[in-house]
């Protein structure tokens, strides 16, 4: 889609606050420390009946050697280039300081539509101290002032910004296309991974554990099939996560979870399955996504023929009943199988949605129901005698049978293991239901 629109600025003038206002919803973390946005952050919003992507980005400094601010550099360039329309934050309150000035030499080499926002606009005085912005002579004939917080002015800059799109933009981009969330520890290489997959840099990537806060959300198309990837801020123990943005960072990582259709837990291979890797697989579970089990650094360890057997057959045991996830060994720094990896997350998504012929279910399982029937129970024999795939989301299937109430977990298990060795179920949690008949 070409409506995109990039709020750019110096750090800490709100346009975290603004993003979350256009599109309608919290999903960039806000705080009053300087450089808590890092990465190109993307939201969809619509206005006038045209839809069109939004991109947040972190706060631009010049003259700096930190590590951070430097890719944060790189990322603000990479979205103005991306974006159809500019808007360039400034704050009333502050007034007009050095790095805006440094920043408008910046935005006067492009050729794109620059519209100047004056945010924390509360009131008429604070309006007024917005006249001092023209001073810089960037932008659309005038300055916009707006108020993030309360959402005053928004819809007049709005009303002007969507004239500058170059597409209709009638349709929401992402209806319908399969999201697939990639979570685990902190620095286990989920940021490497995604820029490996698309070839540039959408995340910053360093050795700190933390670099990634916001959940990042990508259009990802491969084999002529459109995806959205979202890279997740690394999900410690509760007990170790101390700082409140790192906190808010998590909560964004489970909210991406529940979203999804498919969770990538990536694991690293140098530590192996643990106890947390293990508690976002059966969070997954819990939600009905698609899961597979990506183990990453693949090209650190020592190997001979028996070793990816003996990695696999260790998580099997540390994953119990849950054999039925896949697990995929790679490497985002050597691109190993990175792309196999991908073929694996829309083959779960596909056996997610998959739906089974009434016919062909009872074909296959009431014979193995027949050799092997529910036990008896208090002298009552239990007779199952048809079998459907209910209209859900997820596979759920209903056994009609005289006798629901005496049917123990143990024969479930029996009948969903029959269910994934007749059909593919890969990766996806197979629900039963009993039903009286």
């Amino acid at each position: 889609m070409a409506n995109i629109v990039a709020i750019v600025g110096r750090p800490n003038v709100g346009k975290s606050t603004f993003f979350n206002r256009l599109i309608e919803e919290r999903k960039a973390i806000e705080d009053n420390l300087s450089g808590v946005t890092r990465d190109r952050h993307y939201g969809h919003a619509q206005w006038g009946g045209k839809f069109f992507s939004v991109i947040d980005t972190g706060g631009y400094v010049t003259g700096s050697d930190d590590v951070f601010e430097k890719e944060i550099r790189k990322q603000v360039k990479l979205a103005i280039e991306e974006a159809s329309v500019i808007l360039f934050v400034v704050d009333c309150i502050d007034g007009l300081t050095d790095l805006d000035t440094e920043f408008a030499r910046e935005l006067r080499s492009t050729d794109k539509p620059v519209f100047m926002v004056a945010n924390k606009a509360d009131n008429l005085d604070k309006m007024l101290m917005a006249n001092e912005f023209y001073a810089l002579g960037l932008g659309e004939e005038t300055i916009f002032p707006i108020s993030s917080s309360s959402g005053s002015g928004i819809g007049d800059l709005l009303d002007e910004v969507i004239k500058k799109f170059p597409d209709e933009g009638e349709e929401d981009p992402d209806e319908g296309v399969p999201k697939i969330a990639i979570l685990g520890r902190p620095n286990v290489g989920k940021s490497s991974f995604l820029n490996a997959l698309i070839g540039k840099e959408r995340s910053i990537v360093t050795d700190e554990a933390g670099t990634t806060r916001d959940a990042i959300h990508t259009r990802y198309q491969l084999y002529g099939k459109d995806y959205i990837l979202t890279d997740t801020a690394g999900i410690r123990k509760k007990a170790k996560v101390k700082e409140d943005i790192e906190f808010y960072a998590v909560m964004r990582s489970l909210r991406t979870l529940e979203d999804s259709d498919v969770v990538i837990v990536m694991v690293d291979a140098t530590r192996g399955l643990e106890s947390q890797d293990v508690n976002l697989i059966s969070l997954a579970i819990k939600n009905n996504k698609g899961i597979m089990i990506m183990v990453n650094k693949w090209d650190l360890i020592e190997k001979d023929h028996k070793t990816m057997l003996t990695f696999k057959e260790d998580m099997s045991q540390k994953l119990g009943e849950n054999k039925w996830i896949p697990i995929i060994f790679i490497s985002a720094l050597t691109k190993q199988r990175i792309f196999q990896a991908m073929e694996l997350a829309m083959k779960v998504y596909d056996n997610k949605h998959r739906k089974v012929p009434t016919s062909k279910l009872n074909e296959l399982i009431l014979p193995e129901i027949e050799k092997y029937p529910p036990p008896a129970n208090k002298g009552k024999y239990i007779k199952i005698k048809y079998i459907t795939q209910l209209p859900t989301k997820n596979p759920v299937f209903a056994f009609f049978c005289n006798l629901p109430q005496y049917i123990k977990s143990p024969y479930t298990r029996f009948l969903e293991n029959r269910l994934r060795e007749n059909f593919d179920f890969e990766g996806v949690p197979v629900k039963i239901t009993y039903k009286k008949k």
